[in-house]
């Protein structure tokens, strides 16, 4: 299997901070902030300077290691330190309520506060460590999915996508773009529909950009038109990536997805999710049980800061919706592609 160099270099922890690509300024400028206290990373992750399932655990893993630097400089003692440190790793969950890897990725870190029996110094030095493991597990998972994922493209196909789950929203490589990059590695044939992504964008203004960084074929098309090209047989599969999967396979992604699987199904065109199984939370039965994100009107009402509706309008703004299992063909992981029944597949998963 031939291996796909990407460019892009998402998130990183240097030192005592960590540095992220500003993905709000995307497609104007490409540049990097520094992230230096705790709630300076609450704010990265509420406003989607940094975004995507995978890159907020990473940043969820670093947060929890700025908040116990400024906390270290209060000189409290241990039992005091642990105790403040886990309410702001707490905190930092309610930043985005429907990515479970920032759950995941926090939890790993609350892991080691109640273990440790250490100094504060030395306590701190092992969330660093395991904050940048997370980081760098992160992109060999996402090779692995990748991999995985680029046996069921077929010769010369077109792949279509929603939002992104790229390079941008991982450590580095991608989950849905990462079984694009692994098959464009074996078949420069291969080539990306990227749905806009209403409203924040995230389709036209980071899929496409980080696509053309790395050299493969993309085109745009508005969040209406994939049932179109589908008819036309111009959409060979489907590869979203996802915040949240149930343990029924049950998938919640950004919203619109959920459309884009009734229209393949339709079409009788594979749909995918592609995403590691720190995705999967086993804890939920179905997809009824995932909170969906509200978020704020604005993004809806107001386009490069120009109202383009009515004062007064009424509006709803789910960040995510759930696509049923049952319009799922796979799900593309680190473990391999697992496939229906979910319930059983997924819990071998674990096991493995």
């Amino acid at each position: 299997m031939a291996e796909f160099k990407s460019k892009i270099k998402p998130i990183e922890w240097i030192d005592t901070y960590t540095r992220m690509v500003d993905q709000t300024k995307f497609p104007d400028k490409y540049e990097y902030v520094d992230i230096k206290t705790g709630q300076e990373m609450f704010d990265a992750i509420k406003t989607m300077i940094v975004r995507g399932a995978p890159a907020i655990g990473i940043a969820g893993a670093q947060g929890v290691t700025l908040y116990a630097q400024e906390l270290a400089s209060k000189h409290l003692a241990l039992g005091e330190f642990k105790k403040q440190l886990l309410e702001k790793a707490d905190y930092l969950v309610s930043s985005r309520p429907t990515a479970v890897n920032l759950f995941w990725a926090v939890e790993k870190q609350k892991e080691i506060i109640n273990k440790s029996n250490i100094s504060i110094e030395n306590l701190i030095d092992e969330l660093k460590v395991n904050g940048k493991k997370i980081e760098l597990e992160d992109i060999e998972i996402n090779k692995k999915i990748g991999d995985y994922g680029a046996m069921v493209v077929p010769k010369g196909a077109t792949i279509l996508t929603h939002c992104n789950a790229g390079a941008l929203a991982t450590g580095g490589y991608g989950t849905a773009l990462g079984v694009v990059r692994s098959a464009f590695a074996n078949d420069p044939s291969v080539k990306v529909f990227a749905d806009e992504t209403r409203p924040r964008q995230q389709g036209a203004r980071i899929t496409t950009l980080e696509l053309v960084m790395d050299g493969i074929p993309v085109t745009l098309i508005t969040d209406g038109m994939c049932s179109y090209f589908m008819k036309k047989g111009m959409i060979d599969m489907v590869v979203v990536g996802a915040d949240r999967i149930a343990a029924n396979g049950d998938a919640a992604n950004k919203i619109g997805t959920y459309m884009v699987a009734i229209a393949a199904k339709y079409h009788n065109i594979p749909f995918y999710v592609a995403a590691p199984l720190s995705t999967i939370d086993k804890n939920i039965k179905s997809g009824d049980e995932i909170v969906i994100e509200e978020r704020s009107h604005e993004e809806v009402t107001v386009i490069n800061g120009k109202r383009i509706c009515p004062e007064g309008v009424n509006v709803i703004n789910p960040g995510f919706d759930v696509t049923p299992h049952e319009l799922i063909a796979g799900i593309i992981t680190e473990k391999g592609i697992l496939r229906p029944d979910y319930n059983k597949s997924i819990a071998e998963a674990f096991n493995m």
